[in-house]
C-alpha cells in the first residue's frame, strides 16, 4: 500500500526522484498523467486500469463524462523509465498544468501517489484540515 508524504527537489530541467518506498511499488514502468485539483498522479502499471475503471464506471456507452475523463487523465499520461536512482523527468506540459516550480510533494493514496507543488499542497492541506470534519459528515450520509 502507497502511504506516508515525501518532499522531493525538482531540477531545472524537471528531474525529480521518486521516494524509494513508492518506486519499489510502484514498479519498473509507472504511468504519470494530469490528476485532479491541479496535481498529477503515479499509478503502478498493473493499478492503472483498476483506477480508470472507478472514475468512469463499467457503463457499455462511452457518455460525455467518460469522454471527458478519458481526455482530461489519457490523453496526458506517460508511462515513465526511471533511470537507477529513481529519478523522472515530468513532462513539460504536465509540470506546468501542476505549478511544479522547485519542490514537490509525493502523498501516497493507497493505489495511487499524487504529486504536488509544495505551496499547492500547502494551500490544500490546510482547506482538508480545516474541512474534515464537514468532509466526514458528508461521506457519512452518502454512504448511509
Amino acid at each position: 500500500m502507497l502511504i506516508g508524504s515525501y518532499t522531493a527537489i525538482l531540477s531545472p530541467k524537471r528531474r525529480i526522484a521518486i521516494p524509494k518506498k513508492f518506486l519499489n511499488q510502484l514498479g519498473l514502468k509507472p504511468i504519470l498523467a494530469k490528476w485532479y485539483e491541479g496535481c498529477l498522479v503515479l499509478v503502478a502499471r498493473k493499478s492503472w486500469e483498476a483506477l480508470l475503471k472507478r472514475l468512469t464506471g463499467e457503463e457499455k456507452m462511452i457518455t460525455r463524462a467518460q469522454r471527458d475523463t478519458d481526455r482530461f487523465i489519457l490523453a496526458s499520461a506517460y508511462e515513465l523509465f526511471p533511470d537507477k536512482q529513481g529519478r523522472i523527468i515530468i513532462p513539460e506540459q504536465i509540470a506546468s498544468y501542476a505549478g511544479l516550480k522547485n519542490e514537490a510533494v509525493f502523498l501516497g493514496l493507497g493505489d495511487r501517489v499524487e504529486i504536488w507543488d509544495e505551496n499547492a499542497w500547502k494551500t490544500r492541506e490546510e482547506y482538508v484540515a480545516k474541512e474534515a470534519a464537514e468532509l466526514l459528515e458528508r461521506l457519512s450520509k452518502k454512504n448511509g
